[in-house]
């Protein structure tokens, strides 16, 4: 995965006090799932990548690029139904966080997927909703 990671945020202290008192029935399993369990970091680009496309103009334009398209910010925003300025703040967000490739072409931008593990996840879910 490409998202940038941006502040660490850290999962909160659990006291004693908030540990569960029952003796654990399951030690072996409890064991091999706290050595699985993913690092802060790897939650947190994890998290990124969620937030970057949980917001609904994002997921269009990762529907929209999704077959390997390439498009400037004018086709993304007319495919989206949305103003230029607001399509590309959506695509520039995207860029930052390396999801999505950006190249000029004179006074053109072009946009397509950078990140196909992002694209798949958004196209699998779209399989979902619709099937």
């Amino acid at each position: 995965m490409h998202a940038h990671v941006r502040a660490k945020k850290q999962l909160p202290r659990v006291s004693a006090a908030d540990l569960c008192n029952v003796p654990c029935f399951k030690g072996e399993v409890v064991r091999r799932l706290q050595a699985e369990m993913p690092t802060d970091e790897q939650l947190e680009e994890i998290r990124v990548l969620f937030s970057a496309i949980a917001d609904r103009a994002r997921l269009k334009i990762f529907c929209a690029l999704r077959n390997g398209e390439e498009l400037c910010v004018c086709d993304v925003a007319h495919a989206l139904g949305t103003s230029i300025s607001a399509a590309s703040h959506h695509l520039r967000k995207l860029r930052d966080l390396k999801l999505l490739k950006y190249r000029n072409d004179g006074k053109m931008a072009y946009y397509s997927v950078r990140d196909h593990f992002a694209a798949k996840l958004v196209s699998e879910a779209l399989k979902r909703a619709v099937g």
